[in-house]
């Protein structure tokens, strides 16, 4: 039989072996909640129910209401509120089968509106954020707001002319600016966030700034757009003053994003791209806490159909990759011609649909 000193010492190595297992979960449990908080920021906000059906559910319809808005209880305009996403019940969103289980396509847009009414409007900014479980990826593909599609939920009930694919939002809302995405491109997004200018200006405040490099060419411009949301939104933005690498904070970011007529809407959706890889990395350098309260402070700010669950996944599936951005647009060069009137974007979809292929899936495209 033992004696009581050695049974405590064999009690005492046991909880020794059993400290470390337990300090892992710990901190594998972090890990995950810290992942999670920063997806939250990424993709959180006000959940929007977008119905998801089948074509055939589609078909069977029948005329529902006019006009649904979403957002009823968000805070007014004037206190800090944003503009609500455009969602039309006669225009759900087409079910997709997803192309494949380790790639998540999630369509990340912006409206340009001006006050709560505006909320019938075109999109603007359009981002394909792909999380590519496959390659460790995020992988950010621009769709230029004048790049000409057929627009309409299903192949029968789209128009048989081209139109700019940012006037999809406003003729039938989020299910019908999805479903002409998915059509055209041969996509299979069924998710989204949205957000307007003035609460992408306000996140950017939350993190701090970001840092941009700014042209001389740039400031002018830039400017101009400070001056308008200084005077739309009662702010005191600071204009922009040098040239150089500098941190802007959210209406001087966002205005410097929305620059169009200096050089080309191509270089416009890059520097979308570059405020949004600069707010990645902001988060991610944030600590877990630091983390936290951005999440409490931006609830609210953007507009989104993923459920908290859908959210953990994401955090799962995006751990780590924030390291590996890829940036893309759509049209790719060489792969469209230009139509004067109205001005549009003629797209040879064959051709750029490989490749959007082959920069989303890689080898394993179908």
């Amino acid at each position: 039989m033992k004696s009581v000193t050695q049974q405590e010492n064999i009690e005492q190595n046991v909880k020794k072996k059993k400290h470390p297992v337990r300090m892992f979960l710990i901190v594998v449990l972090g890990l995950i909640l810290g992942c999670a908080v920063y997806v939250f920021w990424m993709f959180g906000g006000t959940y929007t129910s977008v119905d998801v059906v089948t074509e055939e559910e589609y078909n069977n319809l029948g005329e529902l209401e006019d006009d649904a808005i979403s957002g009823s209880d968000l805070a007014a305009w004037e206190d800090g509120g944003h503009t609500p996403v455009y969602y039309n019940p006669n225009h759900p969103i087409i079910k997709v089968e997803q192309k494949d289980k380790y790639v998540e396509n999630i369509l990340v847009f912006a409206v340009d509106a001006r006050s709560e009414a505006d909320y019938k409007c075109r999109s603007d900014a359009m981002i394909v954020v792909s999380i590519n479980k496959r390659d460790k990826s995020i992988k950010l593909m621009s769709i230029m707001r004048d790049s000409g599609v057929y627009i309409g939920d299903t192949d029968s009930t789209a128009s048989t002319t081209l139109d700019k694919i940012n006037a999809a939002y406003r003729y039938g809302g989020v299910g019908m600016m999805i479903n002409t995405i998915n059509r055209n491109f041969d996509l299979d997004i069924q998710r989204f966030v949205m957000f307007d200018f003035s609460s992408a200006a306000d996140v950017i405040d939350l993190v701090g700034g970001v840092d941009i490099e700014v042209s001389a060419e740039e400031i002018p411009y830039a400017n101009g757009f400070i001056e308008e949301d200084n005077a739309l939104n009662g702010t005191d933005s600071p204009l922009i003053t040098e040239a150089g690498l500098q941190t802007l904070d959210g209406i001087q970011a966002v205005s410097w994003a929305r620059i169009r007529y200096l050089d080309s809407d191509f270089v416009r959706t890059a520097r979308q791209r570059t405020i949004a890889q600069a707010i990645m990395q902001k988060v991610k350098g944030m600590n877990v806490i630091e983390q936290l309260r951005l999440f409490h402070n931006s609830a609210g700010m953007f507009e989104t159909n993923m459920i908290t669950l859908d959210l953990f996944r994401v955090a799962l599936s995006a751990i780590g990759y924030t390291d590996n951005i890829v940036e893309s647009r759509v049209p790719s060069d060489g792969l469209y011609t230009v139509q004067s009137n109205p001005w549009m974007m003629i797209i040879d979809f064959e051709a750029q649909n490989q490749v959007i292929r082959d920069f989303i899936w890689g080898e394993y495209n179908e």
